[in-house]
């Protein structure tokens, strides 16, 4: 196969962000590339929204459409590559961290990090509807300034 080109981009992280997509099975494209290394390139964990990809790829020097994010981030979501955490109706963020685990949302930076799950204890859930079973339960722990 052979090699793609993608302005400032190291081949470190695009060598991890072709790991990544491989370990899932997606084909490797130009942005599905693209968008890995910049997701998983250097190594950490994180949580992104569209915009930010978006704005991250034109900082990279490479043109990648708004719509062509999130319908890679679909595909990642779809993959088990990244895990979609909804905070209100506005928006979503994506998380490369895959376990479960609690999360911060901070208000007024609009911004998610994980929070720490040692103290976290879920200790009973409603009855669920007849014919249906817990999925998930995603915690955002939403924060904001003491007034």
């Amino acid at each position: 196969m052979s090699r793609l080109y993608i302005a400032n981009v190291t081949a470190t992280e695009k060598s991890r962000g072709e790991a990544w997509l491989a370990r899932a099975d997606l084909r490797p494209t130009r942005q599905r590339v693209l968008l890995a290394s910049l997701l998983v390139g250097d190594g950490r964990d994180r949580h992104v929204t569209a915009e930010w990809l978006h704005d991250a790829t034109r900082q990279s020097g490479e043109k990648v459409s708004l719509a062509t994010v999130y319908n890679t981030l679909r595909a990642f979501t779809d993959a088990g590559l990244v895990q979609e955490i909804t905070v209100d109706g506005t928006g979503s963020y994506f998380d490369t961290k895959l376990d479960d685990h609690p999360h911060f949302y901070w208000e007024e930076e609009g911004r998610l990090s994980d929070a720490g799950s040692e103290a976290l204890q879920i200790v009973n859930l409603p009855d669920t509807p007849d014919g249906m079973e817990v999925a998930k339960v995603d915690v955002v722990i939403r924060l904001r300034s003491k007034t």
